[in-house]
């Protein structure tokens, strides 16, 4: 899928995402707003009926205005123009709120004038019929002489409980949601291995591109009638030749090795002496310094310490870090490789005097097909496979691995193996 077409798609949906959560909060708000206004309703009306009620008792006709008067969302101040009679009030509340089919907890006081405080507060529990002790003091009036007040103190979890069908639709939309947004991910995801494999097509075509040419040019002039009288030209292209074969060698078995460590079921482990197999195979690598008149510096503690672990893959990582060592090097690579022993670790670092790493992409250097950015640039080659697969064999090996790096002053990775494992010295 082309650049155009991913950002369309993307833009498409996150746009969709972002539309289906404004849908779900306006539904959301339009049905609490209804069922607000419905209850409130219900409330006006059975608090107007307790008036009357109240003015029948009292033997006075009703004359004037609605008496009920809504201060806030869960507090209502009802005008009765005469005495109210504590017990009488909340026999009516509870009756009147029954008959409106009101299951809604309530807490009232009555004003009394004489005094200017609210009395009789109760906190009436409809579900259990129980009283309990008013925990509020509910607010006075000035416009009014006789009235009281009622308070509900559960009122939005009443609304909210009433709305289920919201609930559901909630979780249908949000099931929406996350299918897009992991189908965004998805296309994410697939967009940079499409990218990743470009990059790596492009990185074999190069890696293995140079030194094929060399060998097909060095085979046209071995092949060419007077060679035989220019013995000094025969070795020189033979040289050639051996050092660009050795050089596709070494990139066949990274990727080779990469994929024996993701499908080995386990290693082959072996029992060595660490520093007779590290001289052994920086031997077989100096060709690859003397292209860049650089050097490895061996400098171990004790010729006797022994590991253990699979050869092929501890090989493979040795070369790997000494072959980014040596390209990530503008001058001459000066590689020092030692071992120390501390009290529960052997410790195997390898020194360079490189380019060095940038903090920022430290963490990231060690994940598969990364390679830190050099713009336009692509001086050196290289799939982005050595470090994630050193930390593979690290992994696998149950050791530790550590890496400092300062721009321009070079790069330190130590490689930390348990003792309890291995023979020390």
């Amino acid at each position: 899928m082309r650049k155009p077409a991913i950002r369309l798609v993307i833009l498409l949906g996150v746009i969709s995402i972002i539309g289906v959560i404004a849908i779900q909060v306006y539904f959301f708000q339009i049905t609490f707003n209804n069922e607000e206004r419905k209850l409130n309703q219900k409330i006006q009306v059975a608090l107007w009926e307790v008036v009357e009620q109240i003015y029948d008792v009292n033997n006075i006709e009703f004359v004037g205005d609605n008496p009920v008067f809504q201060y806030s969302s869960d507090y209502f101040v009802v005008n009765v123009n005469d005495f109210i009679n504590s017990d009488i009030l909340e026999h009516y509340l509870i009756k009147t709120f029954e008959k409106q089919n009101i299951k809604l907890d309530f807490e009232y006081a009555i004003y009394d004038c004489q005094t200017d405080v609210m009395l009789y507060g109760k906190y009436v529990n409809v579900s259990d019929k129980k009283e309990k002790s008013s925990k509020i003091t509910l607010q006075k009036h000035d416009e009014f002489v006789y009235y009281f007040g009622i308070y509900f103190p559960w009122r939005n979890q009443h609304i909210l409980g009433n709305i289920n069908s919201v609930y559901y639709l909630s979780g249908m939309l949000i099931f929406v949601i996350l299918f897009l947004a992991y189908a965004l991910v998805v296309i994410l995801q697939q967009r940079r291995f499409s990218e990743l494999q470009k990059d790596v097509v492009n990185n074999l075509t190069h890696e293995f591109k140079t030194p094929l040419s060399s060998i097909a040019l060095s085979a046209d002039v071995l092949n060419e009638d007077d060679i035989t009288s220019e013995p000094d030209r025969i070795k020189n292209y033979s040289r050639i030749i051996k050092s660009q074969t050795n050089y596709l060698l070494s990139q066949v078995e990274k990727t080779l090795g990469m994929s024996k460590i993701e499908n080995a079921n386990k290693l082959n482990i072996e029992q060595f002496n660490l520093s007779n197999h590290l001289v052994h195979l920086v031997d077989n690598i100096q060709w690859r310094l003397q292209q860049k008149n650089g050097k490895i510096i061996l400098n171990f503690k004790s010729n006797q310490i022994n590991i253990l672990a699979d050869k092929f893959h501890f090989n493979n990582l040795i070369l790997n870090i000494i072959d980014n060592a040596i390209k990530y090097n503008e001058n001459r690579p000066e590689i020092n490789i030692s071992s120390e022993v501390s009290k529960r670790n052997l410790i195997l670092k390898v020194t360079d005097n490189g380019i060095g790493i940038d903090k920022k992409y430290q963490k990231r250097i060690f994940k598969k097909f990364f390679r830190v950015p050099t713009g336009n640039v692509h001086n050196v080659k290289g799939f982005g496979l050595g470090l994630s697969y050193v930390k593979d064999i690290v992994k696998q090996h149950k050791w530790k691995l550590k890496l400092e790096s300062t721009i321009n002053h070079g790069t330190i990775i130590s490689i930390y193996i348990p003792l309890k494992n291995n023979n020390g010295e």
